[in-house]
């Protein structure tokens, strides 16, 4: 048998020219969810279009998207209108979409929603509960997979930042069934272990099946309940899922989480300098204002003749001196008068004094006898007299 080869290139043409002379092909309507969408930075859309059996890829040049009146989303369901063509170089079929209308809201965005809602109600996204990430973290916990350009991404810019900074990676799977399940108990096992001071919950981007786990209510319950802050860094900028609301901070990207939770100390030092460059500027214009302070003040009289200002100081103390020593001798003088007044008076009522002048005092045993009614025939008096006592008998 003798048959000429064809190249893969001129199979692709040969299949592209069969696909484009079917009619039915040139113009077809379908309906499906999206899945893998992209909006390229020129403007053009890619995405996959499926349904519960199968799937197929599509594009949407710039020009057809500006007759869009919403913006396509992973989960939505649509109806496309376009053409079914080969791309020969991959050797590919897919639809060159012309037109697109909605067509409700997938499965999988409907549970999105539900669960995001009931979240938010029961306070799962408040700020009031977000944890404040460590500003020098001893222990950084990873959890993603154990392979791929998420950990290594982490792994570069964290040592970038920190060459000694310490890792402990916990791998997880991040999609498919139970992949939820995983991850929960991976952050469970971080705190009851104590594993880490933060956490980071990573994985690359993907399809909204393919970030599935990370919309799991025992996900989202687990970030929550978690003592260690946890920063979650799901899929692409654009990518939003349960985690990244609930999460203590969110990052666009799993290399933007490391340089949340790592300290560049290269920055730091030189944030220290500088800090340093600025207190020494500071303590030289202090010092220069405290110089020009003291020359002003050497400048002065009182520091040129410091002894006129010591004779002032020492002749004023001197004449409060005196004035205090003045005014006692002027308070103990008015004391002494007083004080012999009052003895002159005491000495002027002393019955003493009485008895100088004649009298005397006539007592029984009873005490001094001031009345006649109190003395009785008989009666023994004692009599008291300037120069000494004497007894008489009442007749």
């Amino acid at each position: 048998m003798n048959i000429k080869p064809i190249t893969v290139s001129e199979l692709n043409k040969y299949i592209k020219d069969k696909v484009a002379e079917d009619e039915y092909l040139n113009y077809v309507f379908v309906k499906g969810e999206i899945s893998n969408f992209k909006h390229h930075y020129t403007g053009h859309m890619y995405f996959t279009l499926k349904d519960e059996k199968s799937l197929i890829k599509c594009i949407m040049f710039k020009s057809s998207t500006a007759t869009l009146n919403f913006v396509p989303k992973d989960g939505m369901k649509v109806n496309v209108l376009g053409t079914v063509s080969v791309f020969e170089r991959d050797g590919i079929y897919q639809i060159y979409c012309k037109a697109m209308q909605e067509d409700g809201i997938g499965d999988l965005y409907s549970k999105y929603q539900e669960l995001k809602k009931k979240l938010e109600e029961e306070g799962l996204f408040d700020e009031e509960h977000k944890k404040k990430i460590p500003f020098m973290p001893k222990a950084i916990g990873v959890l993603t997979s154990k392979t791929g350009s998420v950990i290594r991404d982490i792994i570069n810019v964290s040592t970038r930042r920190n060459p000694n900074v310490y890792l402990r990676l916990y791998p997880v799977p991040v999609q498919g069934e139970g992949a939820g399940e995983k991850i929960a108990d991976a952050i469970k096992f971080m705190n009851e272990k104590n594993l880490a001071d933060v956490i980071i919950l990573a994985r690359g981007g993907g399809s909204l099946e393919d970030l599935w786990p990370f919309n799991e209510e025992v996900v989202a319950r687990a970030i929550y309940d978690s003592d260690i802050p946890i920063i979650s860094a799901v899929g692409h900028e654009t990518d939003f899922t349960i985690a990244d609301f609930v999460a203590d901070l969110r990052a666009p990207t799993p290399s933007a989480a490391a340089e949340l939770a790592v300290t560049d100390i290269y920055e730091l030092k030189n944030k220290i300098l500088n800090y340093q460059n600025r207190y020494r500027v500071m303590l030289r214009k202090k010092l220069e204002f405290m110089r020009l302070r003291y020359e002003k003040c050497m400048s002065s009289k009182a520091f040129k003749e410091p002894m006129v200002l010591i004779n002032d100081r020492y002749l004023k103390v001197d004449e409060k001196v005196k004035r205090i020593e003045d005014k006692t001798k002027n308070k103990i003088k008015d004391y002494k008068l007083k004080a012999v007044e009052l003895m002159t008076k005491i000495d002027m009522l002393s019955p003493l004094k009485t008895l100088s002048r004649g009298y005397c005092i006539a007592e029984n045993e009873n005490g001094i006898i001031k009345s006649k009614k109190q003395l009785e025939k008989d009666m023994i008096v004692n009599l008291s007299f300037e120069d000494g006592k004497s007894k008489a008998k009442i007749l």
